[in-house]
Order: structure tokens, then sequence, then C-alpha cells
């Protein structure tokens, strides 16, 4: 197929576009980047906003399928921050999509679309959406995401021309993040890196080649007018829930960094985020604080998911293990 993929030079569009490549798909990347790393092995690489209407409908051209990865994720900052390229910039890729005529639309959502700062033990995608003034209060992106997932959900029951599925990946990693792992290590090394709570709650991880994998294979059932999988959303990961601050101790050692030894209570840290996020706001600061009310009740609470629809609907199945990815990983930090 002729596929599209927003944020095709990101962490995780970067892994869909060599997997598309590897199994002989053509592939366009929109992005604002110029990316020659995806040049040098045949992708078609575009640059643009992603809220730029006439750049969106131009770069679905001729598409069997967008994989829309294209995202601003994060904890701090502004509403507009969040909604132009999350919300406004999905509506862009859903008139890009109807214009061309573009037959499938992989988005990728976040399970935090439906995390209220309470344990989620085994969930799967029958729960609601986080309460509005839950969601507002605590984190933009949740909102952002849950807004835009929503939309692209519905065009299924418009009747028209493409048929659209949503992925949960949950905490994805591996070698090349340039976020999440760079983000532990530095605040390791720097002493500034505290255990929330205390220490055994549950979550759910998702290797970055898995993540990749399994847009490929719900593209594919969506192929099939008589799949289930159009019209909705599915949560991905390993499969198996890890503790949390043990996994944290785990990527640590991997760069001959001690385990996290200090730690505050998840009352404690909810107080510091309401704290630094009302100073943010009066200092009219755009940068992350280092605590959010999010980010402690993410940090301290158990999130893991049943992925058994995505096992039954289009056959997704976890390729690499956690253990032979934090082994790839080990050997990317020391490279």
């Amino acid at each position: 197929m002729h596929a599209l993929v927003t944020g095709g030079g990101g962490f995780l569009g970067r892994y869909i576009v060599e997997q598309l490549v590897a199994r002989g798909d053509t592939v366009r990347s929109f992005g604002r980047g110029a990316y020659p790393e995806l040049e040098a092995i045949g992708v078609e690489v575009v640059r643009g906003d992603i809220t730029d209407r006439n750049a969106i409908v131009a770069a679905c051209e001729g598409i069997d399928c967008v994989f829309h990865t294209a995202a601003r994720a994060g904890i701090g900052g502004e509403y507009t921050d969040y909604s132009l390229p999350n919300i406004s910039g999905t509506r862009m890729v859903l008139l890009g999509c109807r214009f061309n005529q573009v037959p499938r639309l992989v988005y990728t959502s976040s399970p935090s679309v439906v995390f209220a700062g309470l344990d989620q033990n085994g969930i799967d995608e029958s729960a609601e959406y986080a309460p509005l003034w839950q969601m507002v209060r605590n984190a933009w992106y949740s909102y952002t995401k849950g807004t835009a997932e929503l939309a692209t959900l519905q065009i299924n029951l418009r009747g028209g021309p493409t048929r659209s599925c949503a992925l949960r990946p949950h905490l994805i990693w591996g070698p090349r993040d340039t976020h999440l792992i760079p983000r532990l290590i530095q605040r390791a090394r720097t002493g500034k890196l505290r255990r929330v709570g205390n220490g055994t709650n549950l979550v759910d991880i998702t290797y970055v080649e898995n993540a990749a994998a399994a847009h490929l294979q719900a593209a594919d059932a969506l192929a099939d007018p008589a799949s289930p999988v159009a019209g909705k959303a599915y949560f991905i990961s390993q499969g198996e829930p890890v503790n949390c601050w043990q996994w944290i101790d785990q990527i640590l050692a991997l760069v001959d960094l001690p385990p996290v030894r200090k730690s505050i209570s998840a009352r404690t840290a909810y107080a510091i985020g309401a704290v630094l996020e009302g100073a943010y706001r009066v200092l009219g600061r755009t940068d992350e604080p280092r605590m959010t009310r999010f980010l402690a009740r993410q940090l301290s609470t158990s999130h893991w998911f049943d992925i058994s629809a995505a096992r039954r609907d289009f056959g997704y199945q976890p390729r690499v293990t956690t253990a032979e990815g934090m082994e790839r990983l080990g050997a990317w930090l020391r490279a």
C-alpha cells in the first residue's frame, strides 16, 4: 500500500515507517523536520505543519492508509499548546482523508484518555473517557488526545470513505527514545529522581517495535470490510504489567546507576504538583514542571490493561519480549 505517516520522524513514527518499508510498502512521511535518514531508505519526506489544511490535504493525496502519530505530548504548558497539534491537527488529517477518499486511518492515542487518577487493574476498552473536569484540571495532553480519538472513531458512523481505529499503547520505550528514558536517566544522575508512593504499583509498558507492529496489523485489518476493527479503540502493551519502580531501577542499572533510594508520599507529590502548576501559571512559564498533580497520580497508581481485544480482532502479539527489549535498550544506551 501507499502509506502516510504523520510524525514519521518521531520515536514511534520512525519505527512504523521502517516496518512499512521493510515489508515493501511505499511510504510518505509528514513532519516538521528534514529527516535524511528516512530519505536514505526510500521514504518521501514532506515537511509541513500538522495544522496546515492545504499541506495535509496534499500529503493525503494518493494514500491508501494514514498512520496519524504526530502529537504534542507532555505535562506542562497551556491548552492551546496541545489543542492546536492534537485536536486541530487531527481534524486536518480527517479532512485530508475525506477530501482524498483515503480508505484507512490508524490513530495513535493514549491510555491516559481514560485515566482519572485512580488504580486501573486489568481494565478493558469498555472504560469510559475520564471526566472532563479531571482531565482538564490535571493534563491537557490527556484531554486533547481523548477529544481527537473520539473524533477519529466517529467518522465510521457517518458512512464516509474512511475506516478508522485508535490504538492506545502504554509507556512506549526502546532504543532511540528521546523523551522517557533520557529524562529518567538525567534526573537520576543529578539526584532529582524520587520514588512516588509506596513503590508497589504495577504498570503496563510497550516496547516500541511491538507498538509499531500493532499499527500495521490494525491497518491490515481495516482493509477487510468484515473486520470488527473499524470504529474501535484498543489498548496495546507487552501483555504483562511490571512493577513501575523496579522497572525504572532496571533501566538505571543499564547505565550503571544505583536504584532509586529516596521517596516521597503520593499525597506530598500531589501537593508539590499543585504548587508548581500554580507557580508556573503565575510566572508564565511554558516549560514542564518537575511534578504535576497528574504526574503524581500516574507515578503512584497502578494502570495496566486487558489487551485481549487487540489479540482477538487483529492478531496482536508482542513479538519482542520485555527481557529482549531491555537487552536492546541497554546496548543502545551503552553505544
